[in-house]
């Protein structure tokens, strides 16, 4: 038996009806951690203490070791008010205290010993009592409370109470799913606590068809999820029945042969954890005509809709073997397995059919219907779309200066949206492009472009693999143009977390092609060229296509680079002076970071930071420079530091080698210190003050060249 102060493992279960499995995994695990939180929060459980999230189609529970039957007391001190408000001028309590003291439980008696403290400037009077901890059954009480209030719930269903409540059959609660079932175990004895008009109690229920007994009487809080494994047939941990369906996928991929292995999808193995209690994969096959149809059509019908696994052979093409998790475990399991194949065949059926039908029409005669299907009320029809975005590929394909180039990319421009008007896509809209791809084959367009036109959505995620040739980097590049522009100029701008039409993610795709393949394209060009095809749409804003959309990508750019371990300095430093080649910004970032790591690197950042101030307040300066005039010892040294250094440094930022002319202009730390410590740069004389602000303007040109150097200055 508990005694008070021990401190023994709790269990809290809520057995319900099954719940929404794209969503088990976060309910379950948001469950137990805000009772856990809820319970340290009271002084009820240590902030040591173990949790162990469950979550089973049909259960959400939490253990948690090391919780106290009561929390343990604690001292209290409430301010009450100013010593001048409380007390008369004969130190006796006033009305207002004696209300304030009553309202808090005590009396005139407590005066005395209420404690005197300053509090800002004035004396204040606080009253000091101990508060009793609380009991662990209403401190779960109040935690579970909690915990269902704060669930992350997709859907709640109202419905009505049976027994336990005012009226049976018309009180209500409001929950993910109805609830049937509490239990709450402290060590080994019930918590009396309630929730969703149900008693806690020691009876769970395991698997609907093989759990050995029912109820399932809980002997304690530890022994929750061996006694649902051995009576109850329900491996009640996500994690654990995660890992054992992947240790039988894995095993019956051995049992197959062939060097065969289940289809590696994270999503898919997560839904089908939720969807069982105790998993038994058993391995079914189809026809294998069906094989004639495209492995993704087939691999996407038997994972969206079935939720099966499909195998795949050493060589990663689709076996006619599909591996299904089972809820249930029979001694012949033949009838199960034959179920699962009738249901399958009809799916393959149609996605053969789809497929047969769809390459009897070539995607070029389909490019007209697009002209019938809506992009965006705005920007006119999907067809409309097309002729921007090959008139936008054309136009980079000519910039990289290659005409047969230009031809393969406006063609499979023009065709690349044409598979939206297949049967196959219309089924299933995640092939869109990969289908396209087959069709182009099937219609002997040249491999390049039958690539191209599945290629042009990538990169589609971070991470993605970008286009296999130069034809769908600029198919791709010109769609994704398209869409940024297009959206940026009628002011459909990505908020805080909405972003419908994935504009951030097109930002990054851009970047990266430019700087993976370090494209010879200048952004503004390309910006300015993707808004010209927009011209005669009605609210079309080419500044907010060319100047804010610019700016956006940037943004993208400066966190990717931070993302990627750059400080914030040094790629200010790269990106204020808006590079237009972006292939360039990882040599400029490079450059710039191996000059920070020089010892002149902080005084030429900071004199840099200080010319730049100066010329703010100079617009008369131009970068002009008389010998004649150089009087003081320093100036003249500089000058003569400088024309020997920035010859070599321009040579070299010529050159393409970033890194050697900054490390090369860091020689002038010197005579740039000695100029600052000796040279009066506004002196009285016009011709002497303009003669200095020209030598460091020189300078200052001289020495952001590569990047905003007075960005490093901290």
């Amino acid at each position: 038996m508990t005694t008070p102060m021990t401190k023994n493992p709790l269990l809290v279960e809520l057995f319900v009806e099954e719940l929404p499995p794209k969503a088990l995994k976060k309910l379950g695990d948001a469950f137990a951690g805000v009772l856990r939180d809820q319970l340290v929060a009271q002084g009820l459980a240590d902030a040591g203490s173990v949790l162990t999230p469950y979550a089973s189609p049909r259960r959400l529970a939490a253990h948690l070791t090391h919780v106290a039957e009561r929390a343990a007391d604690k001292a209290v001190s409430q301010k009450l008010m100013p010593v001048a408000v409380g007390l008369d001028a004969s130190g006796q309590p006033t009305p207002a205290l004696l209300k304030r003291l009553g309202a808090l439980g005590a009396d005139a008696s407590a005066v005395p010993g209420l404690k005197r403290a300053m509090d800002g400037k004035a004396e204040a009077l606080f009253y000091e009592s101990t508060a009793k901890g609380a009991t662990l059954a209403e401190g779960l009480q109040k935690a579970l409370a909690e915990a269902i209030a704060k669930l992350p719930i997709p859907k709640v269903m109202s419905y009505q109470l049976e027994s336990g409540c005012e009226l049976p059959g018309w009180s209500s609660v409001s929950f993910v799913r109805p609830a049937h079932g509490l239990v709450a175990l402290h060590g080994d004895t019930v918590v009396p606590i309630e929730a969703l008009g149900l008693k806690a109690g020691r009876d769970t229920h395991g698997h609907r068809f093989e759990a050995a007994v029912d109820p399932v009487v809980l002997r304690n809080a530890d022994s929750y999820a061996l006694q649902l494994q051995e009576e109850g047939a329900v491996i009640a941990g996500f994690e654990a029945r995660r890992a054992e369906i992947a240790r039988q996928l894995a095993a019956a991929a051995v049992k197959v042969g062939g060097g065969s292995v289940p289809i590696h999808d994270d999503a898919l193995l997560d839904e089908v954890t939720a969807l069982v209690e105790r998993p038994n994969v058993l391995v079914c096959s189809f026809e294998r005509e069906f094989l004639e149809v495209p492995q993704e059509c087939l691999i996407l019908t038997m994972k969206a809709n079935q939720k099966y696994f499909p195998l795949l052979d050493a060589s990663s093409k689709l076996t006619n073997k599909f591996l299904v998790v089972s809820n249930i475990s029979p001694a012949d399991a033949s009838a199960v397995i034959e179920g699962n194949e009738r249901v399958v065949r009809p799916r393959l059926a149609d996605a053969k059919f789809f497929f047969d039908q769809d390459r009897k029409k070539s995607l070029a005669s389909r490019v007209e219907s697009l002209g019938k299907v809506v992009y965006h009320n705005k920007l006119g029809t999907q067809g409309e779309r097309v002729e921007r975005v090959m008139r936008i590929a054309r136009g980079i394909a000519q910039k990289l200066g290659d005409s047969a180039l230009a031809a393969q990319a406006t063609q499979a421009a023009q065709l690349a949206k044409a598979d939206l008007v297949t049967d196959m896509v219309g089924e299933f809209p995640e092939l869109q492009g990969t289908m396209g791809r087959y069709y182009a084959l099937h219609d002997g367009l040249d491999v390049a472009v039958a690539d191209a036109i599945e290629d042009h959505y990538k990169p589609r995620f971070a991470g993605d693999e970008l286009p296999r040739n130069s034809v769908g980097l600029v198919v791709a590049l010109a769609d994704k143009l398209e869409t940024l522009v297009g959206m940026f100029g009628i002011g459909n701008l990505p908020t805080g977390d909405r972003d419908p039409f994935a504009l951030r993610r097109h930002a990054l795709g851009v970047i990266r092609m430019l700087i993976e393949k370090d494209l010879p394209l200048g952004l503004d060009a390309l910006l300015q060229d993707a808004a010209a095809q927009f011209k005669d749409i009605p609210g079309f804003e080419s500044s907010k296509a060319t100047v804010e959309l610019q700016d956006f990508i940037l943004d993208r750019l400066a966190g990717s680079l931070r993302e990627q371990g750059a400080s914030a300095q040094e790629v200010d430093a790269v990106l204020a002076p808006r590079p237009q080649r972006l292939g360039e910004v990882p040599k400029l970032l490079a450059a710039v970071r191996a000059f920070a790591a020089l010892p002149a690197a902080a005084a030429l950042a900071a004199a840099n930071k200080r010319i730049g101030n100066i010329l703010k307040k100079a617009p008369e300066a131009d970068a002009h420079v008389s010998e004649l005039l150089l009087q003081e010892p320093a100036e003249k040294a500089l000058h003569a530091a400088m024309a020997q250094v920035v010859p070599a440094a321009n040579a070299q930022f010529e050159a393409g080698d970033y890194t050697a002319s900054l490390q090369t202009l860091a020689a002038l730390r010197e005579p740039v210190d000695a100029f600052f410590d000796g040279v009066m740069v506004n002196a009285e004389q016009a011709d002497l003050r303009l003669n200095r602000l020209g030598l460091l303007m020189s300078l200052h040109a001289a020495m952001n060249r590569v990047a905003q150097l007075e960005r490093l200055a901290v």
